[in-house]
């Protein structure tokens, strides 16, 4: 099969037919690529030449080096679509992979727009909205950030991109939480940076872990203050005291930290942000103002904005001022502020609920906070059809993990108790039928 997709006789013509068959769903995420020096005598040319294009596909994050594995291709991050269709072929209809918020507790759109200042903008006024930017550091303060300079980009992913190429170069490790968002794995590979994953509990990164993979040349970690995706972690301050000390060593690394779920995330804020040289904290509005909205405001000193800001400049200029007003009239409504704290009552009693039914069955998981809960597994791709086949849409965790053990991620957002009850009855009948065991 494999002779009749890949094909070509330089590294850009066989790594653009590999890239095309993944596009066409003739290869899929999780393949495994054949051996360099197989492939080479098939295709009649160099080992250099396929090494040099499988090196072209993990500069594009379309592959990934997988240990004695080889060169497996990666589940790209606009795949997901597919995989929901799939599932629901399969007979799937309750949607738990997207991680979508429920829509019940958004805050509306249509008042918000009749409510903001349609005047039109031109060249050369302020990037940024300043009311936005005072509200933001009003927020961020009350949060223990000591707010600097703060900059506006399209998305909290955005903002990790423009810091990140202001302060690494291709070839750079990067420490990360292992599991991960799919999107920051994607980034890194697109941008040639090598993850240095370490492991997290429900405390936030564990700090032994931390301490191997902040090597004296990362220039750079990223961590999630709470509402890990996809484990639910949140730091505590037990946990932020220890891990200030082992960042305190690396005085010159870039901390970007990231609170996507913010106010409806559950439990408060344990900042690591206190005393760095270099930091940029990022938070995100996607989860509880609504994930087209793309907006994310990003603080930190005044070193570290400032070439984020210069970065932006080179690009997209601004982000929209319709919708930075957008996200400050939206933000700042009273009744938003009440909508958010019902929202993280409802999540977390939905994300409790599950962890609580599972563990009837004896099924561990985590979720400490936001709206995602982590099962361990040891099957992640039999247990995702097992459970497709009894009405359930779940994500592998195969596209969140580095080194990390199976697991399967489940969005209770939308999840009611009783339907969770049902749910972990499936999971563990579909354990039992397999003759398995919860990992």
């Amino acid at each position: 099969m494999l002779r009749n997709i890949i094909r070509g006789d330089s590294a850009a013509t066989i790594a653009a037919a590999i890239e095309a068959a993944l596009q066409s769903g003739k290869l899929a995420g999780g393949h495994r690529l054949p051996a360099i020096r197989d492939l080479a005598k098939t295709l009649k040319v160099s080992p250099v030449t396929v090494a040099s294009a499988y090196r072209l596909l993990r500069d594009r994050g379309l592959a990934k080096g997988s240990g004695r594995r080889g060169t497996v291709l990666r589940a790209h991050a606009r795949s997901a679509p597919a995989t929901i269709d799939r599932a629901r072929s399969s007979g799937a209809h309750v949607d738990l992979v997207t991680g979508n918020p429920d829509p019940a507790f958004l805050p509306s759109l249509g008042r918000a727009l009749r409510s903001i200042d349609p005047d039109t903008k031109l060249y050369g006024g302020p990037a940024d909205s300043s009311a936005l930017v005072a509200f933001a550091a009003g927020e961020f303060a009350a949060d223990g950030i000591a707010a600097g300079p703060l900059a506006i980009t399209s998305g909290g992913l955005d903002a990790i991109e423009r810091l990140l190429r202001e302060h690494a170069r291709a070839g750079d490790h990067i420490a990360i939480e292992d599991p991960t968002f799919p999107a920051l794995l994607d980034l890194l590979a697109s941008l040639g940076l090598v993850p240095a994953p370490f492991a997290i509990d429900d405390e936030g990164p564990r700090p032994e872990a931390l301490e191997r993979a902040l090597g004296p040349r990362v220039p750079a970690v990223v961590i999630s203050s709470r509402a890990q995706n996809p484990t639910g972690a949140a730091i505590t301050e037990r946990r932020a005291s220890d891990l200030r000390r082992i960042l305190h060593h690396r005085p010159r690394a870039l901390l970007i930290e990231i609170d996507d779920a913010a106010t409806i995330a559950g439990t408060s804020l344990a900042t690591l942000t206190q005393g760095r040289e270099h930091w940029a904290a990022v938070r995100s509005t996607s989860k509880w103002l609504g994930p087209d909205l793309r907006v994310a405001v990003t603080t930190g000193d005044a070193i570290t904005i400032g070439r984020l800001q210069r970065r932006q400049t080179v690009n997209v200029r601004w982000v929209s001022h319709l919708l930075q007003n957008l996200t400050l009239a939206l933000w700042s409504d009273p009744s938003s502020g009440r909508l958010f704290a019902r929202a993280a009552e409802v999540y977390a009693e939905r994300r409790t609920a599950l962890i609580e039914a599972l563990a009837a069955h004896e099924i561990h998981a985590r979720g400490r906070s936001g709206f995602n809960v982590w099962i361990p597994v040891r099957e992640e791709t039999t247990t995702v059809q097992a459970l497709a086949d009894r009405g359930w849409a779940v994500a592998a965790g195969e596209r969140f993990r580095v080194q990390s053990p199976p697991a399967i991620r489940v969005t209770t957002s939308a999840l009611p108790p009783a339907e969770a009850t049902r749910f972990a009855a499936d999971l563990a009948a579909s354990f039992r039928q397999r003759g398995s065991v919860p990992a």
